[in-house]
């Protein structure tokens, strides 16, 4: 999500994306894998020690998951080999750059943002056709990240469309496997961010967040380098469009498969609304794992693990395990919420939390008071690993006074 989200989806080669996790210790063939990964990294506890098909230690069990993400001394998180600010830095180096940037996400910010989120979700939601078949990740979660995330930095409409070309264009080169075409994507991305970024630090203007960044000094006083404003800015961005889209496909499945709770979400505060929808995320929780590296030698369940290799945490499993959530389906916001993961834990836990919680509150109280959210004529499709989730989900929408079960067109 914005702002380096612990669990991220970033436009970068395949080695950086989120491990594609398999429960190499039970055997499970890609072939066999059930259609629903979830089930997959349910089964992952019952061993000892999982391990993904590139041979690294995967760590699924919510205790597990936080002592790793809680001691980033050992657990590093200088795992990519492209500088990644602020969630691939440790130590002094993180917390400097955090305390740079995460003001960016402070109360009084979101709430001056608000009001220009609020009328995206609205134009967007006003203009979506009763009767007719949505495809709720495509159709209207990612075409809501662009504009809000355009509106929150200040980018030009016109980029629209090509933001929603790079979101397809970096989902396709990341399923590849092609590391020179996902390499090319994630350069594209990064040229529209320094085309962005260098008349602002030239002329200072026009006065967005952008400019702002462009403008910003470190602790030492020097104005961050391009190298540095290309890395906040995709993280900012690159992982947030393509979450942000997964985040509302998960999110209106959850709705158009209970649409009681839909009169209850209308009539919900905002601070039990965003509870709510943290709890659907978390059980079905699109952000699936990071990589650490460990920088000792340790042992993970008697199986011993060397300095320097890499180790993947299972946000997914971590977020449905018995032994914290007693029933992994059962929705129980307040119950479940000071163990949920959605947004990791730990220092770097991620730091777009407020940025996110509000963009996706505004929209789905925009949604549930405006129509009524129904299952379309095709079932939802699963994302597939490295994602979670869901690619495409088919809904219908009418207006709330009329029968949600019963097609209205425009």
């Amino acid at each position: 999500m914005s702002g380096s989200t612990e669990p991220q989806d970033l436009g970068l080669t395949e080695e950086d994306l989120d491990a594609h996790v398999g429960a190499g210790d039970l055997s499970l063939t890609h072939t066999g894998r059930s259609s629903d990964p979830r089930r997959d990294y349910d089964a992952m506890r019952a061993v000892p020690l999982a391990y993904d098909h590139h041979g690294r230690p995967v760590l699924c069990r919510h205790a597990d998951v936080v002592a790793a993400a809680h001691n980033p001394a050992t657990y590093s998180s200088r795992v990519s080999r492209f500088l990644q600010v602020p969630n691939g830095l440790d130590g002094d180096a993180h917390r400097g750059a955090r305390d740079l940037f995460d003001p960016f996400f402070s109360p009084g910010r979101m709430a001056e943002l608000e009001p220009r989120i609020a009328e995206v979700a609205s134009n967007l939601v006003a203009a979506l056709p009763y009767g007719q078949t949505i495809e709720a990740v495509g159709d209207l979660g990612a075409r809501f990240a662009v504009r809000a995330q355009s509106a929150w930095l200040g980018w030009p409409q016109s980029l629209e469309e090509d933001l929603l070309a790079w979101m397809a264009d970096n989902h396709d080169a990341s399923r590849s496997g092609d590391l020179v075409r996902t390499r090319d994507v994630a350069e594209h991305f990064d040229d529209i961010i320094r085309q962005l970024v260098r008349p602002r630090r030239e002329t200072g203007v026009p006065d967005d967040l952008t400019t702002e960044l462009a403008q910003l000094h470190d602790a030492s006083g020097a104005l961050l380098s391009e190298e540095v404003l290309v890395s906040v800015l995709r993280n900012w961005t690159g992982g947030d469009l393509g979450s942000m889209a997964l985040c509302v496909g998960v999110v209106t499945h959850w709705l158009a498969a209970h649409p009681r709770q839909q009169d209850d979400l209308r009539a919900a505060s905002d601070a039990d609304l965003v509870a709510a929808i943290d709890e659907m995320l978390r059980i079905d929780d699109p952000f699936v794992a990071n990589r650490r590296i460990v920088t000792a030698d340790i042992s993970l369940s008697g199986c011993p693990v060397q300095a320097g290799q890499e180790v993947v945490l299972n946000w997914t499993a971590a977020n449905r395990d018995p032994e914290v959530f007693d029933d992994a389906e059962r929705f129980n916001p307040e119950q479940n919420a000071s163990a949920n993961l959605v947004y990791g834990t730990g220092s770097h836990a991620c730091p777009g939390r407020p940025l996110a919680a509000m963009e996706l509150r505004v929209l789905i109280r925009t949604l549930v008071t405006a129509v009524h959210v129904a299952r379309g004529p095709h079932p939802a499709q699963r994302e597939r690993p490295p994602r979670g989730g869901y690619s495409r989900v088919p809904i219908i929408v009418a207006p709330r006074s009329a029968d949600p079960s019963i097609g209205v067109k425009a």
